[in-house]
């Protein structure tokens, strides 16, 4: 039984799951909002989250630490010096996951998530 358990493991290995969730972000960070499953959203939501969170700061301890889990220069300058700054009087609560229906070749649950 997976009581208490961390995190949703996507059906992938770990290095496949840390790769997707890094390259939904990038998405993410880029267009503002993306359509996914709603599991991998629900992933993505604290994964982006905490990145927010530490990008706040805005200092170059901040840029490293983002760059370290994005390894994406213009999606962490981005992060970092024009989005985290809008967040910094919020305490979370940076994106919001609406459902979107369902995908028409194997029915899995479709929704949208997007920076508020």
């Amino acid at each position: 039984m997976r009581h208490l358990k961390a995190h949703r493991k996507l059906g992938r290995t770990t290095p496949h799951r840390k790769a997707l969730l890094k390259n939904l972000a990038i998405a993410l960070i880029k267009a503002g909002k993306i359509e996914t499953t709603e599991p991998k959203a629900k992933e993505l939501k604290s994964y982006v989250e905490k990145l927010i969170t530490r990008a706040r700061k805005g200092d170059p301890n901040a840029h490293r630490a983002v760059f370290s889990r994005l390894q994406d220069k213009e999606t962490t300058h981005k992060l970092v010096v024009e989005i985290a700054p809008k967040y910094v009087d919020r305490e979370g609560g940076y994106t919001s996951i609406q459902k979107s229906g369902v995908r028409l070749g194997d029915a899995a649950a479709l929704a949208i998530i997007s920076l508020i």
